[in-house]
């Protein structure tokens, strides 16, 4: 399980999976518990002065010329909660809760947001007991943050709305916390803003994306390396000094990935036997540049991620210094801002859509050539056992084809739309959000696509007898078989073999075969 620290400054990539997915324990540093309790004395002293300051002693939003006297402060932070916990729809997944909720608390723990220690001990204790809020599927448009997704969290905190225990029980929340010892928070002036007011759940589902991405790209520089050896293709176009000419490095990494997956093959280069071909149609000759171009996409995703895993995103922060109105304790202040604009993560989340519709695209095109005698260079039609009696992976190729159609309507850009709330004072937001969750269905139907091509591949491979594949297609091969994914053979039921397929490659297994005789691709 693990244990991760967190700090003043920000949280890692892989401390998030750690958390979401791994169930780490989080410890809050003494830095972070100093920093939590010099921030807390700048709010106190600002709400004991009689000049209203945003988010500490005035309404929010459209609502913000209200000053709000002592007596209704805690009413109104509980009051923000409940009404911004508004989401409908169907429950997001668990672990895109979890990456929600530890980075709220990441950003409470850099100092900034005026959060008194016991609120963050509380949210890390709600994390470290497997108690999961309910969150819905719509409510965030990614501008002011994830309003929805976080406040259906900070309910969970006051013992309010439902929540998913350990168990994966959905009670109400506060029967939860009570059965864990966990006494519900009761906020103060800033606080009810502060736990909502982030775009972490859409990076948190980036930061996601990206680990699967980065396996799914490997996966798919494997199946490509499979589909070009089944084709009887030639690896000269894969040479490193072809890639250096037009030094895109993602180019690089995938034609070398391909290279080290084809080492030894003896059915490379048969591309001017029978019938004669001068080049490899594009689906197969540019894989490296398709992949490649997909795997510079993710760089910058990944640069954007690790930006945004170091700010502290909150409206209006606490920050040391300063003569202003909003000033208190040691001359500390609270200034309004935009850093909740969720456009930087929205923008390159709607990019890996792009490019995970163009990668599943190429596959199945890969996989269709393999499937058509004329240009599958002797393979029989459809890799079908006795073609006519048995239609062979014909309708597989189907559902790949309905997969990629999907995929290319899930790379329409979400944050190119922008729709204005709250009577006009936000009137230009992010999307982020809904970015996030196509790209949580792209990724997912990028991964079958994925399989179905490997499972064509290595059948095409199979049926090769008379022609040694390279070792680590062989590995490849003798791998999914163990798994119990058949090879060639009359009709049978193929839906299990699909999904045998696909779990092959969501689980990193194909992967693995291929570097237990290759070495790590990179």
């Amino acid at each position: 399980m693990g244990t991760v620290a967190l700090g003043t400054s920000g949280t890692t990539a892989a401390d998030v999976i750690a958390v979401a997915r791994g169930n780490a324990r989080i410890e809050l540093t003494d830095a972070a518990l100093t920093a939590l309790a010099a921030s807390r004395e700048i709010v106190d002293a600002l709400a004991a002065k009689p000049e209203p300051v945003y988010g500490v002693s005035t309404g929010f939003g459209a609502l913000a010329s209200r000053h709000i006297g002592p007596e209704l402060r805690a009413q109104l932070q509980r009051n923000i909660v409940r009404s911004h916990a508004a989401g409908m729809g169907p429950r997001v997944e668990r672990e895109v809760v979890r990456a929600l909720m530890f980075l709220r608390l990441k950003t409470v723990c850099s100092g900034h947001t005026g959060v008194r220690p016991e609120v963050a001990r509380t949210m890390a204790d709600v994390l470290n007991a497997g108690i999961t809020p309910v969150v819905h599927e719509y409510g965030s448009l990614g501008c002011s943050g994830d309003l929805a997704p976080l406040s259906h969290c900070a309910l969970a905190l006051m013992g309010e709305g439902d929540a998913e225990g350990p168990d994966g029980e959905v009670r109400p929340a506060g029967e939860l916390l009570a059965a864990h010892g966990i006494t519900p928070v009761e906020l103060r002036e800033k606080e009810g803003l502060a736990l909502l007011n982030g775009t972490d759940g859409m990076l948190g589902m980036l930061i996601m994306a990206l680990a699967d991405l980065d396996t799914l790209y490997k996966s798919a520089d494997v199946t490509a390396a499979l589909t070009l050896e089944a084709l009887l293709g030639t690896d000269k176009v894969l040479a490193p000094e072809l890639h250096a000419i037009r030094p895109h490095p993602g180019q690089g990494v995938s034609a070398a990935n391909m290279l080290k997956v084809l080492a030894g093959s003896g059915l490379t280069g048969h591309h001017q036997d029978d019938a004669p071909r001068v080049q490899d149609a594009y689906s197969v000759r540019c894989a490296p540049q398709v992949a490649g171009a997909g795997r510079d996409t993710m760089a910058h995703a990944r640069l954007v991620a690790e930006r945004e895993l170091a700010a502290a995103v909150d409206n209006p922060v606490v920050l040391p210094g300063g003569t202003s109105r909003a000033s208190g304790a040691g001359g500390g202040r609270v200034e309004s801002n935009g850093n909740f604009h969720g456009a930087p993560v929205a923008y390159v989340l709607d990019f890996l859509a792009i490019a995970a519709a163009d990668l599943g695209s190429i596959a199945e095109r890969r996989t269709d050539r393999l499937l058509d005698k004329n240009r599958s260079h002797g393979l029989p039609p459809f890799l079908a056992d006795d073609a006519g009696v048995d239609s062979g992976l014909m309708i597989a190729q189907y559902t790949q084809a309905a997969l990629v159609s999907e995929l290319k309507r899930l790379a329409v850009p979400a944050s190119a739309d922008s729709i204005p709330s709250s009577a006009m004072q936000e009137d230009h937001v992010s999307m982020g959000w809904s970015a996030a969750r196509k790209l949580r269905t792209a990724v997912d139907n990028l991964t079958r696509v994925i399989a179905i091509e490997l499972y064509a591949a290595t059948r095409a491979v199979e049926l090769r007898e008379d022609l040694t594949p390279a070792p680590a297609t062989h590995e490849v091969v003798v791998a999914l078989r163990k798994a119990g994914v058949e090879g060639p053979g009359p009709d049978r039921y193929l839906a299990p073999d699909l999904a045998g397929a696909e779990a092959f490659v969501r689980s990193g297994a194909l992967v693995t075969a291929v570097e237990g005789v290759t070495g790590p691709l990179a």
